[in-house]
């Protein structure tokens, strides 16, 4: 999944709870990361890993697969952004330009 197909499902009103479970993410973490794909590009694909996998490390080598990860941000502060894209100020945004706001903030200020 990539980043712009994320902002795609839960703006279309798809639950959390349901994304954790079609990615049998444990819902009982203290929380969810939301990693990239290295080098970072729009494009690349997401990872999602419990926060007691990754130990809130920056960079994540995902073994099984020998691929090198960073942290964009975690899914509290996504789900937020999605509540706040619905808003009255904040809704004329479309899914492409909401990923674009996302990805700045990720590489730029995190």
């Amino acid at each position: 999944m990539k980043l712009l197909e994320l902002v795609k499902y839960f703006r279309d009103g798809h639950s959390f709870e349901e994304f954790c479970q079609t990615y049998s993410l444990d819902l009982q973490s203290e929380v969810i990361e939301i990693y990239m794909e290295q080098p970072l590009k729009i494009d690349n694909e997401l990872a999602f890993f419990e926060i007691e996998k990754t130990e809130g490390n920056i960079e994540y080598e995902y073994e099984y697969k020998n691929i090198k990860y960073s942290n964009l941000f975690d899914f509290y502060y996504f789900l937020d952004a999605i509540e706040e894209s619905k808003n009255a100020k904040n809704h004329s945004l479309s899914n492409e330009q909401l990923t674009k706001l996302l990805f700045n903030y990720a590489i730029n200020d995190a």
